[in-house]
């Protein structure tokens, strides 16, 4: 069963009473277990077409099926439930709350979902918390202000915020857009691992080592989907130089 599929997407924004398309007629799948990537120039509609494909942005024609869902039919708290239920999001910009710990940030939306309100539910929360931490490397941080950490440590968390209530798919928007290069080297190593547990990923970068790292490549182009490249599943790092080689010159036939 396809996790994803997008049929004639068109996103319309009027400005200043003129027409603005940024989407225009995409049609694309993405399947259950894959991570696929989008590239292409910047404002080639890159982020709207991973904003208006979770629901964060209305369409304004065209349909987009999440798992059977057809999001353009859900009322705006149906999708608000989808979203905090059954997908995860990771965002350039590492949005949590000042006030709140890094380890609170985490469980937050696990007590907001609908499976987090008993005591025994939350005590499962608080333990996969933990076990998230764990394996992302973060623990030591769990009692931290976020301004206390860095900037790799603070995506580590908002991975394990992402993966806090089992999504279906998660939507990775510059996910190392602001972070050095060996941050982002052990950003993806997670993404990477994630997604070989079974978890479906889209994600937009303007990088082409993370991109290199996906199953597929779609380049967007005018707000049109202009090529797709296929590399299949990650291996490990003794593939980087061979997947970014070929992607590079492929990137450079689309005119990138």
């Amino acid at each position: 069963m396809n996790t994803l599929t997008v049929k004639d997407l068109c996103k319309t924004y009027i400005i200043n009473k003129r027409q603005n398309n940024v989407l225009k007629n995409i049609n694309m799948e993405i399947r259950e277990g894959e991570m696929v990537a989008v590239m292409g120039p910047s404002g080639s509609g890159k982020s709207t077409l991973l904003y208006t494909i979770s629901g964060m942005d209305h369409l304004t024609a065209g349909r987009v099926d999440f798992f059977g869902k057809d999001i353009s039919a859900l009322s705006a708290a149906q999708m608000s439930s989808l979203r905090l239920n059954e997908m995860g999001f990771i965002f350039q910009q590492m949005y949590m709350l000042k006030n709140l710990t890094v380890y609170d940030n985490i469980i937050l939306p696990a007590y907001q979902a609908k499976s987090g309100k008993s005591k025994e539910q939350r005590k499962e929360i608080n333990d996969r918390a933990k076990e998230l931490m764990h394996k992302l490397g973060i623990s030591e941080i769990a009692e931290h202000d976020i301004n206390e950490v860095s900037g790799g440590q603070l995506q580590r968390a908002c991975i394990c915020r992402s993966l806090i209530n089992n999504p279906k798919m998660i939507f990775a928007d510059e996910p190392t857009g602001a972070l050095n290069q060996q941050n982002s080297k052990e950003v993806m190593k997670e993404l990477n691992r994630i997604n070989a547990e079974g978890t479906t990923i889209m994600l937009v970068t303007h990088d082409m080592k993370v991109a290199a790292k996906s199953d597929r490549v779609l380049y967007i182009e005018d707000g049109s989907i202009k090529g797709e490249y296929t590399f299949g599943k990650y291996k490990g790092q003794e593939e980087n130089r061979e997947r970014e080689k070929k992607l590079s010159v492929w990137l450079m036939e689309m005119g990138f």
